[in-house]
């Protein structure tokens, strides 16, 4: 087996070490800053960074260091959550249309047609605006705009394996259906899927920071990164050096 194939590129290990300084920031920052994100010093507002705030402060003199770790926390659990919710429900809906056929595949066609009728951010934003700065909710309408591509995906891969002579043959000899799809259908399915929530997570996160800086995502004194950006905006002429320690 060639293990070229297995070795990360450098842009894969650039993002890896992006990731995980990103990801041990949050961690060292909930363990080792205790401060909370939200408690205001009004006789500290726009503060330059300092030993005792390493990032500053903002307009209503918070911690800019707990807000990012705040921040940061919010946008890894909410891809998290995002991608296992869209991967689970794409992956089975798919792998039970590929594989029942008939009446299964058109009417999972049907839904998802409706669904594509209409741009992924527009229907989140339609969701949200039910109840506006709901975490639940952001969740759940990210989560139901990214299940799609999984679907795809898995409903493809799934058309291909069932027709296959290695299936056929596993049915002729009468395996179950566990056994079917745990020895043919996932291990041709997980690689592309995996592959697929990395750029899931990273969708999830850049929604959840678009949502925020137009006002529409979770609701202030939150710690969420388009929220943060969006509200320091007038500040920038105000404090150039306090609001460059934000970026």
């Amino acid at each position: 087996m060639n293990t070229d194939s297995k070795r990360l590129t450098a842009s894969q290990w650039a993002g890896a070490i992006i990731l995980g300084t990103l990801a041990t920031f949050a961690l060292l920052e909930w363990l080792l800053f205790d401060r909370n994100p939200a408690q205001q010093q009004l006789d500290a507002v726009l503060a330059l960074p300092s030993l005792e705030e390493p990032l500053g402060t903002d307009q209503f003199g918070r911690s800019m260091l707990a807000r990012m770790g705040a921040a940061v926390r919010l946008s890894f659990a909410l891809g998290l959550l995002c991608v296992m919710t869209s991967a689970l429900v794409g992956v089975l809906l798919g792998v039970w249309a590929a594989w029942r056929g008939g009446w299964a595949d058109r009417l999972m066609d049907i839904l998802l047609n409706t669904l594509l009728a209409l741009p992924g951010l527009v229907l989140v934003l339609l969701l949200v605006a039910l109840v506006p700065g709901s975490f639940a909710m952001l969740y759940f309408a990210i989560s139901m705009v990214l299940w799609v591509e999984y679907y795809r995906v898995a409903r493809a891969v799934t058309l291909t394996v069932v027709t296959g002579p290695q299936m056929q043959a596993s049915k002729l000899l009468g395996f179950g259906r566990w056994y079917l799809f745990r020895r043919h259908i996932w291990p041709t399915v997980a690689p592309p899927v995996l592959a697929l929530s990395a750029f899931g997570a990273g969708n999830a996160i850049l929604a959840l920071a678009s949502l925020g800086f137009i006002y529409v995502g979770l609701r202030p004194p939150t710690a969420e990164l388009g929220l943060m950006m969006v509200e320091l905006f007038p500040y920038y002429s105000e404090a150039p050096g306090s609001s460059l320690s934000r970026w």
